[in-house]
């Protein structure tokens, strides 16, 4: 090896570690362990092993915001695919299984209903119903964070 080519192959390695740096930033820090919503349930709607599994733990799911019942407030919806109006609140026995109540760490920053986004909180099984907005769910994040998929 001559002197050229150690001072090419030098210069080449800063490059590359920042070239793979920046390809790392891209993606939220939680999307390599990222579930989908269905994962949550099995066919009869009751919890899927799965759930039960991690009921208290931290995961990932991802899916898309649903416009928030209203302003300044840490919690939204998330929903298997894009709905340009609130999903209606329903009673437990009506409970989709394509949607998950999140509640924020903080009041959230509205992101577009038609971006995919990763959430991450603790997982929470069980009907609960919100005493501030009435929304009733079956299972929700809490202490969550997000960011676009």
């Amino acid at each position: 090896m001559d002197r050229r080519q150690f001072i090419m192959g030098a210069l080449g390695c800063p490059a590359l570690s920042a070239a793979s740096l920046s390809l790392s930033a891209l993606t939220p820090a939680f999307a390599d362990d990222t579930v989908k919503l269905r994962d949550l349930y099995n066919k009869d709607l009751s919890f899927s092993d799965y759930a039960l599994e991690r009921e208290g733990k931290r995961v990932s799911i991802s899916g898309f915001m649903a416009p928030p019942l209203k302003a300044e407030t840490n919690f939204f919806v998330l929903t298997n695919r894009p709905l340009a109006v609130c999903p209606f609140c329903e009673t437990e026995a009506q409970w989709p299984d394509d949607i998950l109540a999140i509640y924020a760490k903080r009041v959230i920053d509205v992101i577009s209903f038609n971006t995919r986004i990763v959430t991450r909180g603790k997982l929470e099984l069980g009907t609960f119903t919100d005493p501030e907005t009435k929304f009733v769910s079956r299972v929700r994040l809490v202490d969550a964070v997000y960011d676009k998929a």
